[in-house]
């Protein structure tokens, strides 16, 4: 009895606090949104308006009021997860993590997101700073007004809310477009490969860029030639420690039919923007903003006012990242007799010497936090990067430029989404953005449907953006930049809809180098097969797209990976199921993961013999570098890749390799899932979790979470789950949004986020929408005032 009793105890005590945190931790992390607020510099009356979500709807009287709530309400939902990706952006990490992040912020710092961002916030037209100014002013009336109601996160993590300022947002967006700047893993790769293998081998191995529209696209790039390489720089093939903790993977998928295509008679856009969205409540925050003369709603990131994905009473639009090569590794020459020199030629040129200091968290401080200073060097083309990075074995000097740095707009086209009433002023508008580099694909109402490309790409003279550049004297190979009319953009194409997957969308005769990263083609060529049929499709079917699950690259690999199995008896029945396939990576068959586990192993065993365990597991991280290039080398089945080195009795095949792959697979999917192949679903490999900020390891991780959940798809399916190749098979990118607008419905949106609205643990709004994310169901943004009003939950007013 009394041993009884005593078992009581833990379990009374569990069930308690489950009870706490169901019952009472939502009010201990909850805002007003009753009653009415005095927001001091509003110059009318605002109405905010939530529905069945969360989801706040701003009525006011003019945009300044308008974005001035549209920066309260965000604040009111979002404002530590802004004050997160400030910290990023600043290189101030430290301050919430301790030593642990000091080699982040010292390269945040010596990138200079935020000096660039202050630099810019000084060069704005009048309209655009007041644009971002109002939005700042509505975040920092919430932090004043509403103390009592600041995000419960900020105690738990030990840190308080700081106001803004416009720099702060615009350090926002110079961290999207630095962490969406690719381009620099392909050009590290490269120079890897070069140090290598040499030359001769380095060419066969160079991406494959393929544009599907165009049938005089070979993908090919153009190589500089050996003379120029060789004589650049050896012993930086350590370099690829730069970006062990970039998150570049980043991809998405985008596209508009006409109405000529349009069951509704309407244009159909759609959306579904793919990145790291593991953290709830997700990277997007949805909002609806009306006020005379405008009806928007959409998405935007936290800290940036406007709207980036979504509708207005005349447009839709949505973004997938374009990859244009906006960063540059430069190899520099220190000057021997003057350490505090550069040179270029002849000519000795003093460093630009900047001092910074990191505050970092430490609870054996006397004020828990201890003080370091660093020096940043900067030549004239950027901040000196080799001399950061620990993993750098290298007497080499290498700089970084960073082309949004050096074109400054004074007004950001972001400002005009809500205002163009047409797509060819949206077009115009969005050329104007040049610190991201991004496809933009839109509709409007007349039945326009366009793709426009935005940022700012350097002309380099020797079209060459692909090996870091040796400086030899004081010449720039930047010349300029392509102009803005000559960018990639089309406006009502013949076929009647247009839709970008981040492939390459320049011609074979492009006049300018462009990139040299691109996504493999295979998620665009599964859209083009589903934009095909005759019959008209609805916003429902673009929502079915969105989940489509059809392994492009499978089509031509598998066959020959399943001939390769059934020829030997120990990996026959593997063949035979690959066989068997439908190509669809579906969670809950067998094929999918037989075959992802064994093309695994197979890119390993192509690779490792030349290139060493660390250089494999380089370039292999590296998916847009070798994807498209390994799979004609399968296709052509001669390869000097396929041989192995080590073994010079024997020249391998491509069959005797995915032999042994499979037989690497089957022990692995043996360990991992059990004996039975029938086990060996996919989506007990291939897995999302979510995880809340505040508890990302250890005890209360999941309950505060997700836990993994089986997800279909892969990284060649639109329906999106790519992993990191080095860390098999949970999903780090994935939809962090999905979005269908038909331009003729206008009570409603086709939309779902990964998490939710709010990013306040405990509250229901932090991860209601994760199961209808998970399996397809569809939810709603409300358009209409008819629609908002009967899905309202809560109204509150804002008083000037």
């Amino acid at each position: 009895m009394k041993w009884f009793k005593l078992s009581l105890i833990p379990i009374v005590f569990f069930v308690t606090t489950i009870a706490a945190l169901i019952f009472v931790a939502p009010f201990l992390n909850d805002f007003n949104n009753k009653d009415e607020l005095k927001l001091t510099g509003l110059t009318g009356h605002v109405t905010i308006q939530r529905d069945e979500h969360g989801m706040a709807y701003i009525h006011a009287e003019n945009l300044g009021d308008l974005l001035m709530a549209q920066g309260f309400v965000t604040a009111q939902d979002r404002l530590f997860q802004m004050q997160l990706t400030r910290l990023a952006a600043q290189g101030r990490i430290c301050e919430l993590a301790g030593r642990a992040a000091k080699d982040f912020d010292v390269r945040m710092r010596t990138i200079g997101l935020h000096r660039i961002a202050v630099k810019h916030a000084g060069l704005l037209d009048d309209q655009t700073r007041q644009f971002f100014q109002r939005y700042v002013d509505g975040i920092n009336g919430f932090i004043e007004c509403c103390p009592g109601d600041l995000p419960l996160e900020f105690k738990l993590a030990g840190i308080r809310a700081e106001k803004w300022t416009v720099a702060d947002s615009l350090g926002v967006l110079y961290y999207m477009g630095y962490s969406t700047s690719a381009n620099l893993a392909s050009e590290i790769t490269a120079q890897m490969l070069l140090e290598t293998v040499g030359y001769k081998k380095t060419c066969t191995l160079m991406p494959v860029n393929i544009n599907p529209d165009d049938p005089l696209d070979t993908g090919d790039l153009s190589i500089p030639s050996q003379e120029r390489l060789s004589s650049s720089t050896t012993g930086i093939n350590n370099l690829l420690a730069y970006t062990s903790d970039r998150k570049l993977r980043a991809g998405s998928n985008n596209w508009a039919i006409s109405p000529a295509r349009s069951a509704s008679g309407s244009a159909i856009v759609a959306g579904d923007p793919h990145l790291d969205s593991r953290t709830l409540p997700g990277v997007w925050y949805p909002v609806g903003l009306i006020a005379p003369g405008i009806r928007a709603v959409g998405v935007q990131i936290p800290g940036i006012p406007g709207m980036t994905i979504g509708r207005t009473d005349h447009i839709a639009l949505s973004v997938t990242n374009n990859y244009g090569d906006m960063v540059d590794l430069y190899v520099e020459t220190p000057d021997p007799e003057n350490p505090d020199n550069y040179l270029e030629g002849d000519k000795s040129i003093p460093f630009v010497q900047i001092k910074e200091t990191l505050k970092i968290k430490d609870k054996t401080a006397p004020r828990g936090f201890l003080t370091e200073p660093i020096t940043i060097r900067a030549t004239r083309r950027g901040p000196v990067v080799s001399s950061i990075f620990p993993a750098l074995k290298t007497h080499k000097l290498i700089s970084l430029r960073f082309a949004p740095a050096e074109s400054m707009d004074p007004s950001i086209g972001l400002c005009h989404i809500l205002t163009v009433k047409t797509a060819q002023e949206l077009a115009g508008a969005l050329k104007q953005v040049s610190i991201l580099c991004l496809n933009w694909v839109f509709a409007d109402n007349s039945g326009n449907i366009g793709h426009q490309a935005s940022g700012r790409i350097p002309i380099r003279h020797n079209q060459d953006g692909i090996f870091p550049f040796p400086v030899k004297d004081a010449s720039d190979n930047w010349h300029g930049w392509i102009p803005r009319e000559e960018m990639p953009g089309t406006i009502n194409p013949e076929k009647n809809w247009v839709g970008t997957c981040n492939q390459k969308t320049i011609p074979h005769d492009f006049p300018y180098y462009y990139s040299s990263y691109f996504a493999p083609s295979y998620r665009y060529r599964r859209l083009q097969k589903l934009m095909a049929p005759s019959r008209k499709q609805t916003a429902n079917d673009m929502w079915r797209h969105q989940r489509d699950t059809k392994n492009v690259m499978a089509e031509k690999i598998a066959p020959i990976m399943a001939k390769a199995l059934m020829d030997h008896d120990d990996t026959a029945n593997m063949g035979k199921r690959i066989a068997a396939w439908d190509l669809r990576d579906d969670p809950d068959k067998v094929a999918p993961a037989i075959f992802q586990t064994v093309y695994h192993f197979f890119a390993i065993l192509v690779f490792q013999d030349e290139l060493g365990k660390e250089k494999t597991t380089d370039l292999l991280g590296n998916w847009y570098f070798w994807q498209e290039r390994l799979e004609q080398f399968i296709l052509d089945r001669s390869c000097p890749w396929f041989d192995n080195i080590l073994t010079p009795d024997k020249t391998e095949s491509p069959g005797d390799l995915f032999h042994l792959a499979a037989i690497k697979a089957a022990a692995m999917l043996t360990q991992t899932l059990g004996n039975d192949p029938e086990k060996w679903q996919w989506g007990r490999l291939h897995t999302l979790e979510l995880v809340n900020p505040i508890r990302r390891k250890g005890l209360g991780k999941t309950l505060l979470g997700t836990g993994p959940m089986p997800i279909g798809g892969s990284g060649e399916t639109l329906y999106r789950g790519l992993y990191d190749f080095n860390i098999p098979f949970a999903v780090t990118h994935c939809a962090s949004l999905r979005m269908v607008v038909d331009l003729a419905d206008r009570d409603k949106i086709l939309a779902v986020l990964p998490g939710g609205v709010t990013e306040r643990t405990f509250t229901p709004h932090q991860r209601d929408q994760v199961e209808a994310y998970m399996s397809g169901e569809q939810q709603y943004w409300w358009f209409s005032d008819r629609a908002i009003d009967e899905h309202q939950t809560s109204k509150y007013v804002l008083n000037p």
